[in-house]
């Protein structure tokens, strides 16, 4: 059996994952207000769960893991066909990416890196490297969103500096879509 971060099995039992068509509340101002997680926020999240669960228990086919995964998931398949795409290149990237990952991760091992922060800077990395009509600033942005919500407090600062730096060295602008 799968075991998640407690932090998933928290959000799960709060059916913030899970049954992501609920509104979250967030406070502003002393008061609060619906936050719905968009579909593109809908399928981040279960790259990101899809990675994790890869890491863990890689299948030989990679069509099977994801008809199997997707079946299990509140929406139709095609509902998740943003992420699919993504989980797909995040596997015909994977080596390059880790060297990526490994390169700009100065002072960690990184078979030290949690293993959903790793499926965050997997997807993020190949976001920013191999998709062009993902603005750099928009993938940082919704890796310290995902970070947030799916990891430690502190974990946001290292998946930020490391994405930084990534994103520097691309000879594209860091707001636009090309």
């Amino acid at each position: 059996m799968l075991k998640l971060p407690l932090k998933w099995l928290n959000y799960q039992k709060e059916n913030k994952i899970l049954d992501m068509s609920e509104t979250d509340t967030i406070e502003g101002e002393g008061e609060e207000k619906p936050k719905t997680l968009s579909q593109r926020r809908k399928n981040r999240i279960a790259v990101i769960q899809f990675l994790y669960m890869w890491e863990y228990n890689p299948a030989e086919i990679l069509g099977m893991a994801l008809k199997e995964f997707f079946e299990k998931e509140e929406e139709e398949r095609e509902y998740y066909q943003f992420a699919e795409e993504l989980i797909i290149g995040v596997n015909q990237s994977a080596k390059e990416i880790d060297t990526i990952i490994r390169d700009h991760a100065k002072n960690w091992d990184f078979n030290r890196i949690g293993k959903v922060n790793l499926a965050i800077l997997r997807l993020s990395v190949y976001e920013i490297i191999y998709r062009n009509d993902i603005p750099p600033v928009v993938t940082m942005n919704e890796a310290i969103e995902l970070t947030k919500l799916l990891s430690e407090e502190d974990s946001k600062r290292f998946i930020n500096g490391i994405l930084d730096k990534i994103s520097k060295k691309q000879k594209r602008p860091l707001r636009e879509a090309l």
